[in-house]
């Protein structure tokens, strides 16, 4: 399997000058090859794509772009390939959100990627090739990649800072269907409400530390705003916001990853399902029902994003990830199958057939019981459905604090 580690670098002003000489040849090479395609689609021309333009580089005629190295540059016009691909997918499916490449400022570090080649590692040091200086870009990495293979290296800017994305290669523990099974709602304010085979239903609370920052952030963004632009009191709370912005988002991406992680070392079941959630879909901004829905599901660091810690730790660890069809599984009663029209402020299931319990459980109980009917294991399903029924859907509620320690 394939991991990405981020390594903060600190670069000496002469490394840093040099990263910025390779950065605006990267940001030329960029605005040259969009200006080209938008003509090209103006005039209707046809045969403009990316190795075309790889052919076409200009290393040749410009002697100046001699510096950067080869496939960095080969790299750059296939990510504006990739975000023209990106771009038209969503256009024909009818996304009118959807907005076609901009170019890139003066000010934009361009990230360079060094795809297999372009790289060594030699004593804990990782050396980047380059034309420019003399000087090698070469920065200190941790020994765990001393022997690891390596198969790409880019390098970004993030709040004035520079890091190292490093993707290379771990094994992963073969995945064994041990039986147990556990199914997961996933929410905002429950980020968490998981049933497992044996009928026993946890929720656990979501740790939102952006709604402590939202009110400073509110205040600060406010009196940001009655400044002149790029005045020394503008600049100084511009970067205080983006400071407490930060921290935000790291403080929620810590909580998601050490819930991720004590999720999978403390559940003995070997199959963890999980709802195939359309995040996108779930915030629009012209929709006036979920306006208020909308900032708290993008401030949760995206629920797809928890998915994606669950299943590479899940990997690691040999328990599979797997991901089903949750539509209507919050409508739908998990006892008698009746749908409910229920808006997202009733939190409570109260169905005809007598049964009544929380929503986020009802969902979860539906997730298990569809993936297990449609992957045919009926035995399975008897016995959830067997210990629902002896257990009566207790439901232990978490807090966020809590549940480093209590997961089943």
């Amino acid at each position: 399997m394939k991991l990405t580690q981020q390594i903060r670098v600190r670069p000496t002003k002469q490394q840093e000058d040099t990263l910025w000489q390779l950065s605006e040849k990267c940001r030329l090479i960029y605005n040259f090859a969009l200006t080209e395609k938008q003509l090209c689609w103006e005039l209707d021309i046809k045969g403009v794509n990316y190795y075309s333009q790889q052919n076409d580089l200009p290393k040749q005629k410009y002697p100046d772009y001699k510096i950067v190295y080869s496939k960095v540059l080969q790299y750059v016009l296939r990510t504006l390939n990739a975000d023209y691909k990106s771009f038209f997918a969503l256009w024909k499916k009818g996304d009118k959100d959807a907005k076609p490449p901009k170019y890139k400022g003066k000010k934009y570090f361009t990230t360079m990627v060094y795809n297999q080649s372009g790289f060594k590692v030699e004593q804990g040091k990782i050396i980047l090739s380059q034309y420019y200086d003399k000087q090698p870009l070469e920065f200190e990495i941790p020994d765990k990649f001393k022997f690891a293979q390596i198969y790409q290296v880019s390098v970004y800017q993030k709040d004035n800072n520079f890091y190292l994305s490093i993707t290379y290669e771990k094994q992963e523990k073969e995945y064994v269907d041990n039986g147990l099974y556990q199914a997961i709602d996933l929410g905002v304010t429950n980020i968490i409400t998981a049933v497992n085979s044996k009928g026993r239903v946890l929720q656990i609370k979501n740790k939102r530390p952006d709604k402590y920052w939202f009110s400073k952030e509110k205040k600060i963004q406010s009196r940001r705003d009655h400044c002149k632009k790029d005045s020394k009191k503008g600049n100084k709370l511009d970067k205080n916001l983006n400071k407490m912005k930060r921290k935000s988002a790291n403080q929620i991406r810590d909580f998601q990853h050490k819930l991720t992680r004590k999720i999978v070392d403390n559940t003995k079941s070997n199959t963890i399902i999980v709802g195939d959630l359309a995040v996108k879909k779930m915030a629009k901004k012209d929709d006036k029902k979920k306006k208020g829905l909308n900032r708290a599901i993008q401030n949760t660091g995206t629920l797809g994003r928890f998915v994606r810690f669950l299943t590479y730790k899940g990997k690691l660890v040999g328990k599979g990830i797997k991901e089903t069809n949750e539509y209507k599984t919050s409508k739908n009663c998990c006892c008698c199958g009746k749908e409910w029209d229920m808006d997202l402020s009733i939190r409570t299931m109260k169905c005809d057939c007598g049964n009544e319990m929380d929503r986020d459980a009802n969902s979860s109980v539906n997730i298990m019981t569809r993936f297990l009917s449609q992957n045919g294991l009926w035995t399975a399903l008897s016995e959830f459905q067997a210990n629902l029924r002896q257990t009566g859907i207790p439901i232990q509620v978490l807090h966020s604090q809590e549940a480093t320690s209590k997961i089943f």
